[in-house]
């Protein structure tokens, strides 16, 4: 099956990236600058990631939070307007089919940002469940993430409005005379932007933001280390159809609404399960790892005790450029989970010595207003 191009892809080539194959989409790891120099920029600076491989539906009608609402364990009925959540597309077993973002546009619109990897099954799963709305992706916007210290400032030289612009709220800009929207939200840790974009604007818009000094062009691969940092979750590593949320360390996902004892607890496809463990417990929950010595541990390792008994596996592994260390995430047995327990981790063989620790590995610098 042929690799889809994102509109910037020409844009990549003429900034010499490395392009690779990534959910079906040919998206670029990393500029001539390399990884750990795109890394280290972004948490100094501001970098600019090309994101548009990921899905941006449109849900809209009079019943349109309800309807989410049973798909999901976020509460959207008391999502102000250009106010997001994050929240997890349940199955009927507790599993997550995917994490998204929320965002609601007015009283019956509601915008989704959901994992390229999981698009057309959540396009589906979308469409079986929900009765009574329209639902459009947005094939016709990219998706630009301007993350780092320095984002706000390059943004705000171009939208003097969004200097004040909390963590997990959007408002619509002009550029060009086109209608932009832009979210304080990302997937690094940092202060920063989301910025959907019409495809025929992406071109001038990104190289208007290139043009400044702070801003460098930054690959997945980056994306992927300052995601790790952060602590936050990747699907089809941390997060499947076969691992809950209160597994993945996520019950704060859950809207206090919809928890056991809230208004409107429950309601949501697999609710039942997630209930139960949220008061019971999990065998397994996900935890840090501090990797002793500079040898990474990579997703799939096995995680032993002092006894060479298997109690977990490493989901997300690598090198942390901030930390000058190896860090990883994991799922290991209940027992384990205590910040500070010792483990190792058999590499091929060696045994690596790992320490839970806690998350973040770095602070988040979220904005908050």
């Amino acid at each position: 099956m042929a690799l889809r191009s994102v509109p910037l892809e020409p844009l990549h080539r003429s900034l010499q990236a490395k392009l690779v194959p990534f959910a079906g989409y040919n998206m670029p790891v990393q500029y001539p600058s390399g990884i750990i120099k795109e890394h280290l920029h972004t948490r100094e600076f501001a970098g600019l990631f090309d994101v548009s491989h990921m899905g941006q539906v449109l849900i809209q009608g009079d019943t349109a939070a309800l309807a989410l609402e049973s798909l999901m364990p976020a509460d959207l009925v008391a999502l102000g307007h250009h106010q997001q959540t994050y929240s997890l597309l349940t199955n009927e077993q507790g599993g997550v089919i995917d994490d998204l973002i929320v965002t609601r546009w007015s009283d019956d619109q509601f915008m989704l940002v959901i994992n390229a990897g999981c698009k057309e099954k959540d396009l589906a799963h979308l469409r079986t469940q929900l009765k009574g709305v329209s639902i459009t992706e947005l094939s016709e916007h990219s998706l630009l993430a301007l993350q780092g210290p320095h984002a706000r400032a390059v943004l705000t030289r171009l939208f003097p409005t969004v200097d004040q612009l909390a963590f997990m709220n959007g408002m619509w800009v002009s550029f060009q005379d086109e209608p932009l929207y832009v979210t304080c939200s990302g997937y690094t840790g940092e202060d920063g932007f989301e910025i959907s974009v019409p495809n025929h604007a992406v071109l001038a818009f990104a190289e208007t933001l290139l043009a400044c000094d702070e801003v460098l062009p930054v690959g997945l691969g980056a994306r992927d280390s300052l995601r790790l940092e952060a602590g936050l979750c990747l699907y089809g590593h941390e997060l499947s159809e076969q691992r809950t949320p209160i597994e993945a360390g996520l019950a704060w996902a859950i809207a206090k609404d919809r928890r056991v004892g809230g208004a409107r607890a429950g309601g949501y496809l697999g609710s039942d399960i997630i209930m139960a463990q949220s008061a019971a417990g999990v065998a397994k929950r996900r935890v840090g790892l501090s990797v002793v010595g500079k040898r990474p541990v990579r997703d799939g390792a096995v995680i032993l005790n002092s006894r060479n008994e298997a109690v977990g596996e490493v989901c997300s592994g690598g090198f942390a450029p901030s930390l000058g260390a190896p860090i990883a995430m994991a799922y290991v047995h209940a027992e384990y989970t205590g910040v500070g327990n010792r483990l190792r981790v058999d590499v091929r063989g060696s045994l690596i010595e790992v320490q839970v620790t806690a998350m973040p590995f770095v602070a988040q610098r979220y904005f908050r207003g």
